[in-house]
């Protein structure tokens, strides 16, 4: 048998799970880890800024090729509780990172010792699994045990927490003779799915709601080969974007109270019948007013976590299945339902869809000056194709990013859902463009957003890791301020101030080209809409050119609110800026308005 540190051995084992890439931040108590890292090589590190910058890179990373799982690494003490943010995020999106931390000697981890901290504890309720290892022989285990947690049923991040002593303690371990845990996802039945497409076979106005799930499993084809063999439309989550184009003529459009579109809140409104598959019935999604969005509706939901079922409200069939098994028997029922001639004719249901779809718009062409956001957007769809992965998190940017950008391939809008922290969208992208460094990668980002990590663009400019990021500034917490409104207030939301240094961009404050451009990145700043197409090409050629980040700013009217339910209510949506009531109102729609 050879002999290695557990160091060194942890270290085989992610490259035996098919790890090449981590992002993390040295210190003491995980030093002996790195060491293992450099000695062993095959993994490539990534120096971050910041830890929780770290774990998002991880998180960008995983999200954005199928089978990636993303390492973020520590040191003790705070470096985990940095973390924290980013597993908080990876487990509310069902997404698996897997964070390694350092710690304290084991006889002094109990002794207040400098930077010991109960990391296993603190991170339990955000993970699959935190354990900090006391046994140098258990390190080999502990991690086997990881990535099968992390990849088995509903996914998600997993922490291990390593004593330096035991990283340094030497154990016997063979890597030549390690093999992957078997990875368990519950499939459905035939049984389970000829009832539960009966459902379907019932409804004269079915629709699909894919959820993230769908992606996850690496499933949208056969997602998309289902609807099609059954005419059903399919309305995508927020995290289920893209598992089939924008464009298709089963797309329904998005749902919910905040990210969706005119024409998908009709369209589910007609609706008399909901197969879910793979998601979770988020409230931003269903909204509050359960009634409103149950209505007369009969749903199905497909799941692969057993707890998922009957969460929010209980179905009227449940399945719990990974979504590409249960996808896959759902196309043997229809095609031999189709054989028989036993599919109803979705015909005109669907063309009812494209229908609103055509007329049911919001206008994103405006000339104002300073520049209404909507106006960005419909520049970015004329300037981004369809290979763009876009990036965001939270923030009106990016509801209103939502409803106006287009997407038409999986794992092509990576956003976090459930938790949404500021400061999530730089590290995210910078994994994301890490993961697939030959994709043109957009980041989206309000001011707020972007200033709260933007230490990382310098991680990107270090390692040349190119990207464009859209930054919509208004000096304003605009998502906060907006929903200050219902108790008449204003307050601590805006952040105008006159910088000293530059003048020229008025109440504006921060001037983000400077802080860009020292933190070795290139910026734009755009004042005029008719600037946008210009900028953006010119981004585009800098980031390939110099191969780093390349902010592109545009300086947005202090105050616009977007569409969205004060009630949440997804009948009852607020448009406060004018509809599209004529072609030009909305000239980057994907079907031309009727009017």
């Amino acid at each position: 048998m050879a002999r290695m540190t557990a160091a060194r051995a942890a270290v085989e084992i992610l490259k035996r799970e098919g790890v090449t890439d981590a992002f993390g931040v040295p210190g003491a108590a995980i030093n002996p880890f790195y060491k293992a890292l450099k000695e062993g090589g095959g993994i490539h590190h990534t120096l971050a800024r910041h830890v929780e910058g770290a774990s998002h890179m991880a998180e960008g990373y995983t999200r954005t090729t199928p089978g990636n799982i993303g390492v973020c690494i520590g040191t003790s003490g705070p470096a985990g509780t940095d973390m924290i943010t980013g597993l908080y995020s990876a487990i509310g999106d069902s997404i698996p990172i897997l964070c390694i931390t350092g710690q304290a000697p084991t006889h002094v981890i109990h002794k207040e010792d400098f930077q010991a901290v109960d990391i296993a504890s603190i991170a339990k309720p955000v993970t699959k699994m935190a354990v900090t290892v006391l046994e140098a022989a258990q390190v080999p285990g502990v991690f086997q045990q990881a990535f099968h947690l992390m990849r088995s049923g509903r996914p998600g991040p997993v922490l291990i927490d390593l004593p330096i002593d035991v990283q340094q303690t030497e154990i016997e371990f063979d890597p030549e003779t390690y093999e992957p845990l078997p990875v368990y996802r519950p499939a459905a039945t035939r049984a389970q799915i000829e009832k539960a497409i009966s459902f379907l076979l019932a409804a004269e106005r079915p629709v699909i709601v894919a959820g993230g799930g769908v992606i996850g499993a690496d499933a949208c084809d056969l997602l998309v080969e289902f609807a099609e063999l059954t005419q059903t439309p399919v309305i995508p989550t927020l995290m289920g974007w893209g598992v089939l184009p924008d464009d298709h003529e089963l797309n329904a459009g998005m749902v919910g109270v905040q990210t969706s579109h005119r024409y998908g809140n009709a369209n589910f409104l007609e609706s008399d019948c909901v197969l879910g598959i793979g998601n979770r019935w988020a409230n931003r999604h269903t909204g509050y007013k359960l009634d409103v969005y149950r209505g007369d509706r009969k749903f199905v939901h497909v799941d692969i976590e057993p707890t998922q079922i009957g969460k929010i409200f209980p179905p009227d069939y449940g399945v719990v299945s990974d979504a590409r098994a249960a996808l896959e028997l759902f196309i043997e029922v229809a095609r031999e339902l189709k054989a028989e001639g036993r599919l109803p004719d979705r015909t005109g249901w669907v063309a009812s869809t494209q229908e609103r779809k055509a007329t049911l718009l919001r206008r994103t062409h405006f000339d104002d000056v300073p520049m209404k956001p909507q106006r960005v957007y419909e520049e970015m769809n004329k300037a981004f194709g369809p290979d763009t992965r876009y990036v965001t998190t939270i923030g009106l940017s990016q509801i209103a990013g939502a409803q106006m950008l287009h997407v038409y391939k999986p794992r092509h809008w990576i956003n976090c859902g459930q938790a949404g922290p500021l400061g999530w969208t730089v590290p995210a992208a910078i994994g994301v463009a890490k993961a697939d460094p030959d994709a043109p990668v957009v980041a989206l980002s309000g001011d707020y957003d972007f200033q709260f990590m933007i230490e990382e663009l310098a991680v990107a400019a270090q390692h040349r890791i190119p990207y464009v990021h859209v930054l919509v500034n208004n000096a304003y917490l605009g998502l906060i301020r907006q929903a200050q409104i219902g108790l008449d207030i204003n307050f601590q939301v805006n952040l105008e101030f006159e910088n000293i240094n530059t003048p020229e961009i008025g109440v504006y404050g921060v001037d983000h080209v400077k802080v860009a451009e020292g933190l070795g990145c290139k910026a734009i700043r755009v004042t005029e809409p008719d600037q946008l197409g210009a900028a953006f090409e010119q981004a585009k050629k800098l980031a390939a050119e110099y191969r780093v980040p390349v902010v592109v700013e545009a300086i947005l009217e202090r105050i616009t609110n977007i569409s969205m339910s004060r009630t949440m209510d997804i009948s009852d949506i607020s448009e406060f800026e004018d509809l599209a009531t004529e072609p030009g109102h909305a000239p980057t729609s994907l079907k031309p308005l009727k009017v």
